[in-house]
């Protein structure tokens, strides 16, 4: 029993040792000539220098000089470490960086939030599927050829972090942020497919950065707006929504970004914002999980964090709690103010701010930004909206598609002599190529009426009824869900007609619905792209299967 015991022991402290030595922002093969420049970056700079690279400053490349002259004056007199690009477009953005990195003394690290490509910031790039349409696939592979295209994207905008994946596990279809942008509620699938996207993007040679840590998914308010709390215990926080991070430290994660959140369970003082609690980055983060990368806080303007201290004092808070990266400060120049002057009172120590600054620098190395080259924009548009990317958007779409009834084997349809098929359009988004696709196989009428009486009348010749539910894809907080008069027509056509229900839109949509009963066919199709409902039309005629599974539970 006694060896046991010891053995357990030993077998224990050795493999917090081992995760503790992780480090995802070491090149293993240049190691001397990794740390031979991060050491004498840092020999070279002044106090100011090193707390400026703390700093991470957000811009549009849509703005006008007024505002991106005042970020060059930060990277002159500040000395920020990097910029987090927001909207505008992709030649724009391209110049603006090639003009900043011309007037910093260290290179920046550039960042940019595209969980599902540039095209979450940008015009004129590639869109692919939100992750909970990716969380719908059964092929991981498929999920980390995205995150390597997305990561191929952003290295060629000059972009070296992509604040991406998200890895809350949305278990509240209430959550007004996440939602789409969660891969789901299943801790293991989220872990597989936040796994598959980080290794792909991290292949393309960009930073992941997982998020929101300790845990955004089941919240029902929203980080920017206030101080969302989450009441679990620590024990089911700690089997379900650290699960993935776990995971991902392991397989060698590079950031993490720390949420702006309460969480009694973690943090006793009241209302303290996860994002300045010591408790949680250091002794969690750092501590119990064994993270080595860089961790950045979300944005110190969101009102999680802004209503708790006043500008300056969060960030220092921030730094004191064990981040490495303040991103998007209100104020920088009076936070820098206080770091220097706390490092001159002690209160932050020489081995603590070097330990953020050179991990800092070592990422640096590791984009390539000890040689850095300018981002040239010959072909730009061209590379970042190619065939090669259409063709794997196809393939994720047509990957996702889920089936979720399939009553007397309604689906593919069949025996087309024998069916005289109408389409019906709800939700406030357009079917035109659904129904386009649809007509490709048969003849299929657009049947539209102003009244319940009208549909069921109309809807009388028909024996096959396809109800389209189309809501907008221009992001994935848009709305999801039927109206009430919806609902009402929804359940009146089905009880009087044979009706296959395609949805375009989260599956959260179906939680609405009393009873499916009277549905002979339901089918997922996650997004109203043209090529959704290209490939969904096809499902429903058999020139495509549904192989997805749904990545949420709908009772």
């Amino acid at each position: 029993m006694k060896l046991n015991f010891a053995l357990f022991v030993t077998l224990t402290v050795t493999t917090l040792l081992q995760a503790q030595q992780i480090n995802p922002l070491i090149v293993e093969d240049e190691y001397a000539s990794h740390k031979r420049w991060v050491d004498s970056v840092y020999a070279t700079m002044s106090l100011q220098e090193k707390d400026g690279q703390l700093f991470m400053v957000d811009v549009f490349s849509s703005d006008p000089a007024s505002k991106t002259d005042k970020v060059k004056e930060l990277i002159k007199n500040n000395y920020i470490g990097g910029v987090i690009f927001s909207k505008g477009g992709p030649n724009r953005q391209a110049k603006l960086n090639n003009e900043f990195q011309e007037i910093s003394k260290i290179p920046l690290m550039i960042g940019m939030d595209a969980e599902w490509g540039l095209a979450m910031r940008l015009d004129s790039t590639f869109a692919y599927p939100w992750n909970m349409t990716l969380g719908a696939i059964t092929d991981d592979r498929i999920v980390e050829k995205v995150g390597r295209r997305i990561g191929e994207h952003s290295k060629r905008l000059g972009v070296h972090i992509n604040f991406a994946p998200v890895v809350d596990i949305n278990t509240n279809p209430k959550n007004p942020i996440i939602g789409n942008r969660s891969f789901g509620e299943d801790k293991e699938n989220v872990t597989r497919k936040s796994i598959a996207f980080m290794k792909g993007m991290q292949q393309a040679g960009i930073l992941a950065n997982a998020k929101h840590f300790p845990g955004h998914g089941d919240t029902d308010s929203d980080s920017h707006k206030t101080l969302p709390t989450i009441s679990f215990t620590k024990m089911r926080i700690d089997s379900v929504e650290l699960y993935p991070y776990r995971r991902l430290i392991s397989e060698g994660l590079s950031s993490v970004m720390v949420a702006h959140l309460n969480v009694p369970s973690l943090e006793e003082r009241t209302g303290l914002p996860s994002s300045i609690s010591k408790t949680i980055v250091t002794g969690m983060l750092k501590g119990e999980l064994g993270f080595n990368g860089l961790i950045f806080t979300d944005a110190l303007n969101m009102k999680g964090a802004a209503d708790f201290k006043q500008p300056g004092e969060i960030d220092l808070a921030a730094f004191l709690a064990g981040n490495d990266v303040l991103l998007i400060s209100e104020d920088i120049p009076k936070a820098q103010d206080l770091l220097v002057n706390a490092y001159r009172e002690e209160v932050i120590s020489e081995e603590r701010l070097a330990r953020s600054v050179k991990k800092i620098l070592y990422a640096k190395y590791k984009v390539g930004l000890h040689s850095y080259e300018p981002v040239t924009t010959s072909y730009l548009y061209e590379d970042l909206n190619s065939v090669v990317d259409a063709a794997l958007y196809e393939e994720a779409m047509a990957a996702s598609l889920t089936v979720l009834k399939n009553d007397q084997a309604i689906l593919p349809i069949k025996n087309l002599e024998d069916k005289k098929i109408a389409y019906v359009n709800f939700g406030d988004a357009e079917g035109n190529t659904f129904l386009t696709q649809l007509r490709m196989y048969t003849a299929v009428d657009h049947v539209t009426a102003n009244s319940l009486d009208g549909y069921i009348e109309k809807l009388k010749e028909y024996n096959y009824v396809i109800l389209g539910f189309h809501r907008s894809n221009d992001n994935p907080w848009k709305d999801y869900q039927f109206t009430d008069k919806e609902l009402v027509w929804l359940y009146e056509i089905a009880r009087t007609n044979t009706v296959i229900l395609d949805v375009f839109t989260r599956p959260y949509a179906l939680l609405d619905l009393k009873s499916t009963a009277n549905f002979e066919g339901v089918i997922m199709s996650y997004q109203n792209s043209d090529m959704a409902q290209q490939l969904s039309a096809q499902l429903i005629f058999g020139a495509r299967e549904g192989s997805g599974k749904l990545p949420v539970s709908l009772g």
